[in-house]
């Protein structure tokens, strides 16, 4: 990611396929936090465009356990080496379908700020 100017504060982001991923995150997550739906795997275009709009941010990556979120994946981790992976359980295979409590466990353990209602007690 770039240098930032002293005193600024990087930005949260978080790269997720498709918009039923978003609107689940939403759900849990209590502080402000961009999300983006790449809807598959990036062309060049839209590669270039993400990795300016997100230069000077805390990326995380949280796609689905499945082949095409695999593909992705490994994709973003080519083109932001520096990004912290998430993951769900291969049970769950979506994001979109993980439970709710389980999304927030993952989210608190990566210093997310989450709905408490969600939260396991052993979190």
């Amino acid at each position: 990611m770039g240098l930032l100017q002293s005193g600024a504060r990087q930005r949260k982001v978080i790269i997720v396929e498709g918009p039923s991923d978003k609107r689940r995150l939403e759900q849990v997550l209590d502080e402000p936090v961009r999300i983006i739906c790449t809807h598959g795997t990036l062309g060049y275009e839209k590669m270039e465009s993400l990795l300016k709009s997100v230069r000077d941010d805390e990326v995380y990556v949280l796609v689905d356990a499945d082949e095409s979120g695999n593909r992705l994946r490994n994709q973003l981790r080519r083109e932001f080496p520096g990004a912290r992976h998430l993951y769900t359980r291969k049970v769950y295979r979506e994001v979109a379908t993980t439970p709710l409590e389980h999304l927030a466990d993952i989210l608190a353990r990566a210093h997310f700020e989450v709905n408490e209602r969600w939260l396991s007690p052993d979190v």
